[in-house]
């Protein structure tokens, strides 16, 4: 069974940075990325990146974040940079292969002053 397991959420100042990480139990995915859910609002794509290296971004965090994996590792992370409040939400990590598609059991980001 595939697991993914993230780390590194918390509470940032608005401005602050935070990187978060996830591990996958197996290999090989397609793609894996980051999702994020704020309260009361659907769950919505932040940045995926394929195995080729591929990635997608949403409107609101490009040029702030920057997703990145290791294949080798099974590893996908999400450097998010110069943080604003409404960034904060449960990040969720995803990963898909050839006959599904897997989520971590998400992670909480609160930017506030």
């Amino acid at each position: 069974q595939v697991q993914l397991v993230e780390s590194g959420g918390g509470l940032v100042q608005p401005g602050g940075s935070l990187r978060l990480s996830c591990t996958a139990s197996r290999n090989i995915f397609r793609t894996m990325g980051w999702y994020r859910q704020a309260p009361g609002k659907q769950r919505e794509l932040v940045a995926t990146i394929t195995s080729g290296g591929s990635t997608t971004y949403a409107d609101s965090v490009k040029g702030r974040f920057t997703v990145s994996r290791d294949n080798a590792e099974n590893t996908v992370s999400l450097q998010m940079n110069s943080l604003k409040p409404e960034d904060t939400a449960v990040y969720y990590c995803y990963a898909n292969r050839v006959g599904g598609a897997y989520w971590g059991q998400g992670t909480q980001v609160t930017v506030s002053s």
